[in-house]
């Protein structure tokens, strides 16, 4: 029987579920005649926390005799809490997910002494394995991680407790990843990382992002497409900003890790830039890309965030021309510094999260139209649906998914563009 991994969150954690499926068939966790479920979670928010809660106990009611298992980050952070679920056989930190034999720590197979919570202290962890997977079970577009947990302490991020203190894969092993993946057929590679900016300064000669970027499109020279996911802009070095400009294959989409749009506001996050930072790098990479697209996240209702400060976030949307906007509705974390300061009523908060999503609706729906009319190559994710090197979201007739594909914008349908042959008349 097939090991069962149900994962939540971001990038990272899809692509450390492949390594867990493989080495917990490794183990042998499959041969368990019950079944086994293995949920890796997330800990950014209280909604991820309840969601996976949520989902491990309707699998105990789908399958009342097999083994379920939780790691992940919400595992790492809230050990005790999982451990003291009834529906749960074993929690498994962050580190313990990746390593075979901690599967076999269930009484299934004969262990001396068991132990429900094998959690180990994160922070005491100083290297990153490179892990090799073949494939992404259901993605069009490989994952390739390259750093792991965060050396900054944001007042209202558990993550770093999650995931430890910042450390990279070396360069070499993330180059014959890549290559491995394109081997398998796959066109794309997405790196990620929790802080994937603060790459390299553990590495031997400390290499930055920049230099890791043009080393791969180098090395990996059938690599059509490469892509960043989330980075901090105040971290983008000078090798990244060349690639940006002059390397096609690098992908014209950054999302980055803004917060918010008020200096005050980025001051008590314990950021480490200001809106004018932020302005001036969107500025500067549209100067030499002129083709980028740029995505933010930004928390609606810090603590003490007054409707003056929640307007510069408003208007931060259009002056840094974002498109793709992830709005997250402040929820504080226990343990966070945030979580101890004077909150928002829940009501503002919710009230500024859907005013933000408005602004970034708005933004969107700008981006679509002025896509209309233009030729875009089109990464095909499954049939029907793709993405365009801008990451737009793109309905399109043909093409095989994992394949790339050039197709005229003729509308879009306020969701997604409506992609055709360039010969075609649109309906």
């Amino acid at each position: 029987m097939a090991v069962e991994i149900v994962t939540f969150g971001c990038r990272l954690n899809t692509y450390e579920s492949e390594v867990m499926k493989r080495e917990a068939d490794a183990a042998g966790l499959g041969q368990i005649e019950s079944g086994a479920i293995v949920f890796n979670t997330c800990a950014v928010t209280n909604e991820a926390v309840r969601q996976a809660r949520q989902a491990i106990r309707k699998a105990r009611r789908e399958n009342p005799q097999a083994r379920i298992i939780v790691t992940g980050c919400a595992a790492q952070t809230g050990a005790d809490d999982f451990g003291a679920m009834d529906e749960v056989d074993l929690v498994l930190g962050n580190e313990e997910k990746l390593r075979s034999n901690s599967y076999r720590m269930l009484p299934d197979f004969g262990v001396n002494q068991f132990e429900k919570v094998r959690v180990n202290d994160i922070m005491e962890v100083r290297e990153t394995a490179s892990h090799m997977v073949d494939a992404i079970e259901g993605r069009a577009r490989a994952f390739v991680q390259v750093q792991n947990g965060c050396d900054h302490r944001c007042t209202f991020c558990i993550i770093p407790y999650g995931r430890g203190n910042s450390r990279s894969v070396p360069m070499g092993a993330v180059v014959e990843q890549v290559k491995r993946l394109v081997g398998n057929g796959y066109l794309e590679a997405v790196l990620t990382g929790v802080d994937m900016t603060s790459y390299g300064p553990d590495l031997p000669g400390a290499p930055r992002l920049g230099k890791l970027v043009k080393t791969i499109l180098s090395q990996v020279p059938d690599l059509q497409r490469l892509r960043l996911s989330s980075i901090d802009s105040i971290e983008a070095d000078d090798d990244l900003m060349e690639a940006l400009a002059l390397e096609k294959r690098l992908m014209p989409h950054l999302h980055l890790s803004l917060q918010s749009g008020d200096d005050m506001i980025l001051k008590r996050m314990k950021r480490r830039h200001l809106r004018d930072d932020s302005i001036r790098f969107c500025e500067t990479v549209r100067q030499i890309r002129p083709d980028i697209v740029f995505g933010a996240d930004i928390i609606a209702g810090f603590p003490t965030e007054t409707e003056e400060m929640f307007e510069n976030s408003l208007r931060i949307v259009e002056e840094c021309g974002l498109t793709h906007l992830h709005v997250f509705p402040f929820s504080p974390r226990e343990g966070t510094p945030a979580a101890r300061m004077p909150q928002v009523a829940r009501q503002i908060v919710k009230e500024r999260a859907a005013r933000l999503r408005t602004e970034g609706d708005r933004a969107y729906a700008a981006h679509l139209i002025k896509l209309q009319g233009t030729m875009q190559k089109i990464l095909v994710e499954r049939e029907g649906i793709g993405r365009t090197e801008g990451f737009t979201l793109a309905a399109l007739d043909g093409g095989e998914p994992g394949s790339i594909v050039e197709r005229r914008i003729a509308g879009h349908d306020g969701d997604k563009l409506i992609a055709i042959p360039a010969g075609r008349q649109a309906a």
